[in-house]
């Protein structure tokens, strides 16, 4: 559950939880393109290794590392599905080159975790549901989204919690076989399902007592307004999509294997 914590914002003091969160998203989407038009392994390791100084900017380093560790399950699955597929298509032969694009493979999807993980746990729920609104999105399309991210981490800590009470009642999860294991779960759905429905009920009521939606025409006590280090960053998020797009159309990308001579 701990991959859930990069959706968690940390309020700290910090130039990135400043900046406005749309050039945020921008620098994500950018960074989620760029990394799919890479599917060599340096690329991609320059782009992990360009978000670091935001993590280090954003004091936010264990909970960083923390949706990391819980993302590694898939980045596993992920190398192995890969690996396997290369070593059948090489003719059951392993290859330097199969085992370096599994890496690839992988290290793409670390980025987009890394990207997203920076940008929820650096901004605010309720700036972005007015950045979304400033951007013309409708009100119910922006309440629905930042509830949704609300509440990923919420019910993630009530599952672990759920878990471990039944651990302690003596619950195994680890034992058995694929479909053992499946059922094993089910003491943990159906406390959790409950827990959601009883949350959404809660806040149903709370949005009626508040007379949510009686009117249309909705104002804001604070406005998001661009500064200079939005605009920085805005440049550097144009500088690296350019120099990305121009690497990829008219320069070479050198494999690992090439340049150690494998």
């Amino acid at each position: 559950m701990s991959v859930f914590d990069g959706l968690k914002f940390r309020k700290v003091k910090s130039p990135i939880h400043d900046l406005d969160p749309r050039v945020k998203f921008i620098y994500v989407c950018v960074i989620f393109a760029i990394a799919l038009i890479f599917w060599e392994l340096i690329p991609l390791l320059i782009l992990f290794l360009i978000q670091l100084p935001f993590v280090l900017l954003g004091k936010v380093q264990r909970q960083w590392l923390r949706s990391l560790r819980g993302a590694a399950f898939l980045a596993i699955i992920i190398f192995v599905t890969n690996f396997v597929f290369s070593f059948i298509g090489a003719g059951y032969r392993f290859t330097a080159e199969s085992l370096e694009s599994a890496f690839a493979l992988t290290f793409r999807f670390v980025v987009l975790v890394e990207s997203f993980s920076i940008f929820f746990l650096t901004t605010s729920p309720d700036n972005l549901s007015l950045a979304l609104e400033q951007t013309r999105v409708p009100y119910e399309f922006c309440f629905a989204f930042t509830t949704a991210v609300r509440f990923v981490p919420v019910l993630a800590n009530e599952a672990q919690t759920i878990m471990d009470a039944q651990k302690a009642r003596g619950l195994e999860l680890e034992r058995g076989n694929f479909l053992k294991r499946i059922k094993n779960y089910i003491p943990i759905l159906i406390p959790l399902i409950v827990s959601a429905i009883r949350r959404s009920l809660e806040l149903a009521e709370a949005m009626e007592s508040r007379a949510w939606g009686a009117t249309k025409n909705r104002t804001n006590l604070y406005v998001l307004r661009m500064n200079k280090n939005d605009f920085i960053l805005l440049a550097i998020t144009t500088g690296i999509l350019i120099t990305a797009v121009y690497i990829r159309l008219f320069i070479p990308i050198p494999s690992v294997c090439e340049l150690l001579e494998i």
